[in-house]
């Protein structure tokens, strides 16, 4: 079987490092240590007495009951601690799925599941969300693949890249596809919390249906991805067979991330941070828009619901990943073009950054546009 290499992590891990400007990355601007720990000096006392053991295999049992209130019924056994999300997806996948399995991906979406069905001989099928409907999913296409072979549907609400929030009757008719064929739901749901136009964290699909795994990090809606937390919500006896696959993987987080990330989830720190984070993105919206907008008829884009990245139609004859490596080499920007998604004529552009950092990048685009020549469609 021919390996299939993650392309969009591929890129970043080889240049998000070098450049000037990273537009690239799809959370806010990164917590400082500092404003993590805030005034109490109990935070920092607490670390430099931390013995650097290994903590819980599983999760502390403080970080567990932290994110077991952010799900509706959940308790500490219903939470399993992964060395990000994308350990939490990788393991909750080859859990449930053996070569030949069908699973069901909806599309655009983070594409690590859609690479681990390639890499690992799943039956693959997808379904839309439409650009002709604000991004909404195509649940009659949905509803007209699932089979009785489906073991798996994966979602990702909010929507990474388009950053589109499925509505309760989405969510519910999405379940019942899933109730009909017997079908698991894994939902990717690392930007609730990361909310463009409300205050409240958008609905989990966790106590919907008996068959579901929630996925859920530090990276995204907290700005804390070098703590490298993830976790999966689900129901008890599938989270110990998910458990034993961490234990081949990773064994455990760190014993730091462990008690970082149970200060960020506490009652205090938490809604904090979630504010910051909602700053970041409403600020910085209007400034990506109106750049687009001065740029008249070249780019075009439905508004995120939530998340700090814009998936963002442009309307030059030229390829995404081509217009991505020149911006790289000429400008030192880093991007997400749209084949990444399978979807040519887009970039992912993140926005949740200092306007002046923001602005810089942006400004470096416009440089390249503006003397390349490129025919506008």
């Amino acid at each position: 079987m021919v390996f299939q290499p993650f392309l969009m992590e591929r890129m970043m891990s080889k240049f998000e490092q070098t450049v000037d400007f990273n537009l690239s990355e799809s959370g806010v601007h990164p917590v400082l240590l500092e404003e993590l720990l805030g005034d109490d000096p109990k935070h920092l006392q607490d670390l430099l007495k931390t013995e650097l053991n290994y903590p819980h295999v599983n999760g502390k049992p403080e970080l567990r009951e932290n994110i077991s209130a952010l799900y509706n019924g959940a308790s500490v056994s219903n939470i399993l601690v992964t060395v990000g999300a994308i350990e939490a997806n990788y393991i909750s996948v080859r859990t449930l799925l053996d070569a030949g399995d069908e699973i069901i991906v909806m599309l655009p979406n983070y594409m690590q599941i859609w690479g681990i069905a390639k890499n690992h001989g799943y039956a693959m099928k997808t379904f839309d969300l439409r650009e002709d409907k604000d991004w909404s999913p195509d649940l009659d296409q949905l509803d007209a693949v699932a089979s009785e072979r489906t073991k798996l549907i994966a979602v990702c609400n909010p929507n990474n890249p388009t950053g589109y929030i499925m509505s309760t009757a989405e969510m519910e008719r999405i379940v019942a596809i899933a109730d009909r064929c017997g079908a698991w739901i894994l939902a990717d749901e690392v930007y609730r919390g990361a909310e463009r136009l409300v205050d409240v964290d958008s609905p989990s699909f966790y106590g919907m249906y008996d068959k579901v795994l929630a996925i859920g990090s530090m990276s995204k809606a907290y700005g804390l991805p070098g703590l490298r937390m993830g976790w999966v919500a689900g129901p008890e006896d599938i989270l110990d067979e998910i458990w034993a696959r961490h234990e081949y993987l990773a064994i455990s987080a760190t014993m730091l991330s462990n008690k970082l990330a149970t200060i960020a989830l506490s009652p205090e720190v938490r809604p904090r941070l979630l504010q910051r984070t909602r700053d970041y993105i409403r600020k910085g919206y209007p400034v990506l828009k109106q750049w687009m907008d001065s740029h008249t008829g070249m780019f075009s884009i439905t508004p995120p619901q939530a998340a700090a990245i814009a998936f963002v139609r442009y309307h030059l004859d030229v390829n995404s990943t081509l217009l991505m490596e020149r911006l790289l080499k000429e400008k030192s920007v880093l991007i997400v073009p749209g084949d990444h998604f399978g979807r040519d004529n887009y970039l992912r552009i993140s926005y949740g950054l200092p306007h002046d950092y923001l602005t810089g990048a942006l400004d470096r685009i416009h440089e390249l546009i503006d003397a390349s020549g490129f025919a506008q469609k």
